[in-house]
């Protein structure tokens, strides 16, 4: 597949993922729109908010500003960045929201499908680029949070599914690639140690820890690793995400089970 291909790729993923998004917005009813998320201090109608702002951004839309006071759920500066939308949302009703996404989506998707990306390391633009991302990171990252905010309102509002979509099985391949760093860089056990993570619809992952610390992916997985790990993609994402603890049994941990229970405690790799 060429980098060109590649990049439309997410970007399908992408659009698959805003449309299952609006879908379920369109369904809510006024109740649903202040349900409190997993997110600190957002409900629903904040998720669906900075969703509008970052896709207004991303079509060109203006600069927004917000004075954004301190508050227990904003711990730096992406924490305020995010926070404006929501701030300058705070009058909208739902129906503009849903309206915006729409719209500001439906601009961004034409002006890709006019001029499809092909240079993945291009500079992102705005300030995507200014924070140093390229076009293969932003696009990569889209459908990722478009859809991990999808199911931050499905969990919201009692409304189960979407959990075998493209938006899914990108952000659930995405964050499996984490697995080592987390493994390797935070849990840091010794030399030799092999760990592997099976996510039910993903490809498992497998890592070993060399004399450097580091884990290194491993081409076959090991019959009898160190440790495993296996789970539904509802609870990865849930852990991965650092939304909340999975189900109660719904993690299977094989092998040593201490370093299983380390590795789930730190297995967050997106807020």
């Amino acid at each position: 597949m060429s980098e060109g291909e590649l990049l439309n790729r997410y970007v399908d993923a992408w659009w698959s993922s805003v449309q299952d998004l609006l879908a379920l917005l369109e369904e809510l009813g006024p109740d649903d729109w202040a349900r409190p998320t997993d997110l600190a201090g957002w409900d629903v109608k904040a998720v669906a908010s900075h969703t509008a702002h970052l896709e207004s951004l991303l079509a060109g839309g203006p600069d927004e500003q917000a004075d954004v006071g301190p508050a227990d759920h904003i711990t730096g500066p992406m924490g305020q960045f995010t926070e404006i939308g929501v701030l300058t949302r705070r009058d909208h009703e739902p129906a503009a929201i849903i309206a915006e996404i729409r719209e500001r989506t439906g601009e961004r998707k034409a002006a890709l499908d006019a001029e499809p990306p092909a240079d993945p390391d291009a500079p992102a633009p705005g300030i995507f680029g200014m924070i140093g991302w390229s076009t293969r990171t932003l696009l990569r990252n889209r459908p990722l949070d478009v859809w991990m905010h999808e199911q931050d309102v499905r969990r919201a509002v009692g409304r189960p599914g979407g959990l075998d979509s493209p938006g899914a099985w990108h952000t659930a391949d995405y964050l499996s690639e984490g697995f080592g760093y987390v493994v390797g860089k935070r849990v840091a056990p010794p030399a030799g140690t092999t760990a592997v993570l099976a996510v039910d619809g993903s490809d498992p992952v497998a890592v070993e820890i060399g004399e450097d610390g580091r884990a290194r992916r491993l081409g076959e997985v090991p019959a009898e690793p160190t440790v495993g790990l296996r789970m539904d993609r509802e609870s990865f994402i849930v852990l991965a995400g650092g939304r909340r603890p999975a189900a109660e049994g719904a993690v299977t941990i094989s092998g040593d089970q201490e370093l299983g229970g380390r590795i789930l405690d730190r297995l967050a790799t997106t807020p």
